[in-house]
């Protein structure tokens, strides 16, 4: 049924329960003759039909949505509600022949409480108002962008829902306006280290080309060294492209995964084995445990491996000769733990809020010399965006001078 027909039969439907209230009371308490009492109720009806035509066509014109202020359509509405009660009784009395001065005294003393109920509605109505006025001001400022706006809630009825929802969509607008505050500034540290880091080998391409090019080199030696340094430089700027072509769908949310069930034994033992040539070359040990619990998890197999190869990775550049690496992996509750601990000496505890973050590389004191400029700071973001986006989550724990231990979940389960 449509609203204005249902507010219509409410309102008539209020007015005769009134009617009907009323014509019950007389006959219970004051017991006139039927006779009387048909009449009495006759007359009621008639001025509750007057009073129904008076309140439709008020509210059918629509004056009171003409005004400037809500607390003015009230006080109206309060002066209509006294003057139909005013009009009910003086022609009811009227009727019913009461003397002049009976009636005019009854009149004057219901218009007495008529203003009375008029200046407390108006009371009340200004309380109702001012709440409403501190929604509009709210709301004027949360246009203007200040998304700290917010404001006060009392009681528990519509205005005070209304408010309570005003305060989440503020919250949300200003929790969204810090998201992408955070994402430009992203973006600019993006641009102006990927442009230092690009820049480095770039120069040094420039040069050695150069330098062959123009003959300034031309013993074989020579040569065949700056072919492989180029050679070098260019994998080092592939890489750092892959990365940030990695890192870019991470944060967009397009990475398209095919999870399909994995040996994580198989995995890991995989990754050592690759790994094992770079370990002996700087004298570090690695070792690998899985627990025999440990099944089959659900992964992406190559996302899976360049997670355990960042985490190996970054192992590698922190830790010092005769060092130790562990790699390990145990069954949980419905999850797979899966730690990489190394030996060296520790992250700073300033450094480990920010360890995940895009290009943060910490202190250089935890960096060996000869890798120095191998790390730009993307692989452990890439790490936690690929844990996430398995359905897991990653963490890392450290002291000074007792390495540092990185640990992730993967869940027991099919990611829907």
């Amino acid at each position: 049924m449509n609203k204005r027909y249902s507010r219509l039969i409410n309102y008539l439907l209020g007015i005769l329960t009134v009617l009907l209230l009323t014509v019950a009371l007389i006959q219970l308490i004051m017991h006139p003759p039927p006779g009387d009492l048909l009449y009495l109720a006759l007359y009621l009806s008639f001025t509750s039909l007057i009073s129904a035509v008076i309140g439709f066509l008020f509210h059918r014109l629509g004056w009171w949505r003409r005004l400037p202020r809500l607390s003015y359509a009230l006080i109206l509405g309060y002066i209509l509600a006294g003057g139909l009660t005013l009009f009910n009784v003086w022609v009811t009395a009227r009727l019913m022949f009461i003397n002049q001065h009976d009636l005019a005294l009854a009149s004057l003393l219901l218009l007495f409480a008529g203003g009375i109920s008029v200046v407390f509605g108006f009371f009340i109505s200004n309380t109702i108002t001012q709440a409403l006025g501190n929604l509009v001001a709210g709301a004027n400022q949360l246009s203007l962008g200040e998304f700290s706006t917010r404001v006060d809630v009392n009681g528990n009825d519509e205005i005070a829902q209304l408010s309570r929802a005003f305060n989440e969509m503020s919250a949300r607008l200003e929790q969204a306006a810090e998201n992408e505050r955070a994402l430009d500034e992203t973006r600019r540290n993006l641009v102006a280290w990927a442009s230092h880091d690009l820049r480095t080998p770039l120069t040094s391409l420039r040069v050695m080309i150069a330098a062959l090019v123009d003959g300034v080199v031309d013993d074989p030696e020579t040569i065949s060294r700056y072919l492989r340094q180029s050679q070098n430089e260019i994998t080092r700027m592939s890489k750092l492209l892959d990365d940030l072509f990695e890192l870019a769908q991470l944060d967009a949310g397009f990475q398209d995964l095919d999870f399909e069930w994995v040996s994580l034994s198989d995995l890991i033992s995989d990754t050592l084995e690759s790994f094992a040539a770079r370990a002996d070359a700087q004298d570090v040990t690695l070792e690998g445990t899985v627990d025999p619990q440990v099944d089959l998890v659900w992964a992406t197999p190559e996302k899976l491996s360049r997670i355990l190869d960042n985490l190996l990775s970054n192992a590698l550049r922190y830790t010092p000769q005769d060092g130790v690496i562990h790699l390990s992996a145990k069954a949980e509750e419905n999850a797979t733990l899966v730690t990489v601990k190394d030996s060296g000496s520790g992250i700073a505890p300033n450094d480990l809020p920010f360890i995940f973050d895009h290009f943060y590389r910490g202190e250089k004191s935890r960096m060996r010399d000869d890798d120095e400029s191998s790390s730009v700071g993307l692989g452990l973001a890439i790490v936690k965006g690929l844990v996430e986006a398995h359905g897991g989550e990653i963490s890392v724990q450290s002291k000074a001078g007792e390495g540092a231990q990185f640990q992730f979940t993967l869940p027991g389960h099919e990611v829907g």
